[in-house]
């Protein structure tokens, strides 16, 4: 937890020119904008607000409110729930004590102001009880560790000199926010109070009052822990045990062991690994305390609630294992994991809890390596790695300065497996259908291979661009993460000619998501020449790239799907030409011919193991490709007798439906082949996408 960098400064100027709900909307960003103070998506801001009735046209009180989900880092005002207060005050006449607490959300939808669709947060409770006009609930990493400290109320008081009170673990709901109100009221003067195992509420008077009280408190949580550390000469996780791997060991060993990890953790689904090798991460799991303090789990409800009540550490004599034995040994692990979970749940469960949810991990621990989280989409792995660096920080915190204590189980199992958090699940969105997938497209930076990376994105994959042209390769990465989170993109350089360079992409492709579930194989190239022009040079040139280069991309891909053992699909994209010879272009007619009988090798071989192999079959495809932009133009143009003007209007009126083919026809068909949910049953076929010509029919 680095504590030397400046918190984030007020800008008066700017503030100067918000009205009370934008000063409310600077404040939270401004808080949310540094992961000192809060965690995405935790803690939550308020601001008490006086406005014109709609109805009445009087002026009311106003709660605005975080909304249920969000981030206060990201968030815009439509975040935020609107509530009257006066309505707000009243529901405490409804309240039937704290074994029916949950029934209050259910009133929170009746003081909406003003229409407002935003769902009210489980917290908003919390923030009416208190009469501060600038409330902040806050998640930092400080104050956490000490709420999760053994002798918490004591140190929060030795802290804060008295000027911070304290309450002990409480699930937040409306009971929580009547005991904030009586704490607070039985002791004037405070700045705020520690909830145990919990956070921090704060307030002010103005907006500018309660950021600076917020960030000042954490200051100073931050500056005592650091110098209680430096006092006691204490090892940071009672010192370091192993040392970390080599980075060219480490990325082999990743390499060969996510796969199998992500194979093997794919129940209900496929999943997307994310990892963490950050100085905090290394420091853990390369400590003496690791198992100790992992088992423990974690702390603040926002944690465990994205990473499980505690993690499942893989030891270096497991992941140096190779083959057989590596899947194994891992899946003895993770079964153990799952049976444990199962009985955790069994043990803990009530008589309304919901269904036991997905038993696998979403925390492993590599010694000497790092940490590997594990999700149903990227963004959610990486989130959920986040969250655990923060809970890596806490322990270190509070076992430095007293002794770190998570929460009881049976409360973590409640937070867990809350009716109100499983409403919440129920109510997200269906996912869509590429979510979990990873896709490797070989000529990713060309025009047809960004057609086909872009139709994977829009429905929720994943995308590892692979090109030898580096330059077009980060234009085209950037353009695409721009346009659908850089959580969904990445780029790799690769030379399909070249083994190493092949295996090395594959190898980058599973460091980043976990593996590949689809190969598109689209690296490409175009000749012409008369047979007796036709150089060694040139035919060699088409069978490294068309032929070879799809063997190597092709045997790479093959070995990481049935390293996860969840099936996958290999799409080539081939030609017309494949199926029928054009004039001379007989190299790369050959080239393309062996494209197809290889899909039929991959597609027999794959089937037992759920693989399947297919091809694409484009014919003219000149705008936005760039194999139409060298001399294959120019070529094509002469061997046809034409001008290179007339090529596209040339192509589309030899065609049976006289219609021109694009990027975006390859991208769907590709889509079509590499999609579980449209073609599972479809493997050794052959999809011509020519607008129509007699002579390439397939059959």
């Amino acid at each position: 937890m680095t504590t030397s960098a400046p918190f984030p400064r007020w800008d008066d100027a700017r503030a100067a020119a918000l009205d009370e709900p934008g000063l409310l909307l600077y404040r939270s960003n401004l808080l949310g904008s540094d992961l000192r103070i809060t965690n995405y998506g935790g803690g939550n801001t308020s601001a008490k607000i006086w406005q014109k009735d709609p109805l009445t046209g009087q002026d009311v009180e106003v709660l605005w409110v975080k909304g249920s989900g969000g981030d206060v880092g990201s968030m815009k005002l439509d975040g935020f729930s609107t509530l009257y207060m006066d309505k707000l005050r009243a529901l405490k006449g409804l309240y039937r004590g704290r074994e029916h607490e949950d029934e209050m959300v259910g009133y929170l939808p009746h003081c909406t102001f003003n229409l407002n669709s935003r769902a009210a947060s489980i917290d908003t409770p919390l923030h009416a009880s208190l009469p501060y006009t600038h409330v902040d609930h806050m998640h930092p990493d400080a104050l956490i560790a000490i709420a999760a400290m053994a002798n918490s109320e004591a140190i929060t008081k030795q802290v804060f000199e008295g000027t911070v009170g304290w309450l002990p673990w409480l699930r937040p709901g409306y009971e929580l926010g009547l005991q904030l109100a009586a704490h607070d009221a039985a002791h004037p003067g405070l700045r705020g109070i520690v909830l145990g195992g919990h956070g921090l509420f704060s307030w002010g008077e103005t907006a500018k009052a309660c950021y600076e009280n917020t960030v000042d408190l954490i200051e100073r949580a931050q500056s005592w822990l650091a110098s209680e550390r430096a006092r006691r000469h204490v090892q940071v996780f009672g010192g370091t045990a192993f040392s970390t791997l080599p980075e060219a060991e480490r990325d082999t060993t990743l390499a060969r062991v996510l796969p199998v990890l992500r194979g093997l953790s794919a129940e209900g689904g496929s999943k997307l690994l994310d990892l963490n090798t950050s100085a905090e991460v290394l420091a853990f799991v390369n400590s003496k305390d690791l198992a100790p303090l992992a088992a423990l789990g974690t702390s603040c409800p926002d944690h465990f609630l994205r990473t499980k009540i505690r993690p499942l550490v893989v030891p270096e004599s497991v992941y140096t294992l190779d083959g057989a034995e590596l899947r194994s040994k891992l899946g003895e692990l993770l079964a153990a994991y799952r049976a444990d979970y199962a009985a955790y749940y069994e043990r803990c469960k009530r008589a309304n809890s919901p269904a036991l949810r997905d038993p696998n991990p979403v925390v492993i621990l590599l010694p000497r390596i790092g940490m590997v989280t594990i999700a149903k989409d990227k963004a959610t792995a990486r989130i959920a790695g986040e969250f655990y660096v923060n809970a890596i920080n806490v322990m270190r915190e509070a076992n430095a300065v007293d002794r770190y204590v998570g929460l009881p189980e049976q409360e973590a199992f409640d937070i867990e497996y809350w009716l109100l958090e499983e409403a919440k699940l129920q109510r997200m969105p269906r996912p869509k259908p590429m979510v979990g997938k990873v896709a490797l497209v070989t000529g990713g930076a060309g025009g047809i291979g960004q057609a086909i990376a872009r139709r994977m994105l829009a429905d929720g994959g994943c995308v590892v661009l692979a090109d030898i042209d580096q330059e077009a390769l980060d234009s085209v990465g950037a353009e695409l993460a721009k346009t659908y989170g850089r959580d969904h993109v990445r780029g790799v350089r690769c030379d399909v000619t070249d083994e190493a360079s092949v295996i090395a992409a594959f190898g980058r492709a599973a460091i980043a998501f976990g593996g590949v579930d689809i190969l598109v194989s689209n690296a490409g190239i175009a000749s012409a020449a008369p047979i007796e022009e036709t150089s060694l040079a040139l035919w060699n040139r088409n069978q490294s790239i068309l032929a070879t280069g799809y063997f190597l991309v092709g045997r790479e891909a093959f070995k990481q799907m049935k390293a996860q053992g969840t099936g996958g699909s290999i799409v080539m994209i081939a030609s017309k030409n494949g199926m029928v010879a054009s004039a001379q272009a007989t190299a790369y007619c050959a080239a393309k011919a062996a494209e197809i009988q290889l899909s039929r090798s991959f597609a027999l071989e794959g089937a037992p193991l759920g693989i399947r192999s297919n091809v694409v079959n484009p014919d003219a495809v000149i705008r936005g490709s760039k194999i139409w932009t060298g001399k294959w133009s120019e070529e094509r143009a002469a061997a046809n007798k034409i001008s290179e003007q007339d090529l596209e209007a040339f192509y589309r009126d030899r065609s049976m439906l006289k219609r021109s083919v694009f990027p975006e026809d390859i991208a769907e068909a590709t889509y079509f082949f590499a999609a579980e949910h449209l073609s599972a049953k479809s493997t050794g076929n052959i999809l011509n996408v020519d607008a129509g010509n007699l002579a390439a029919f397939t059959r």
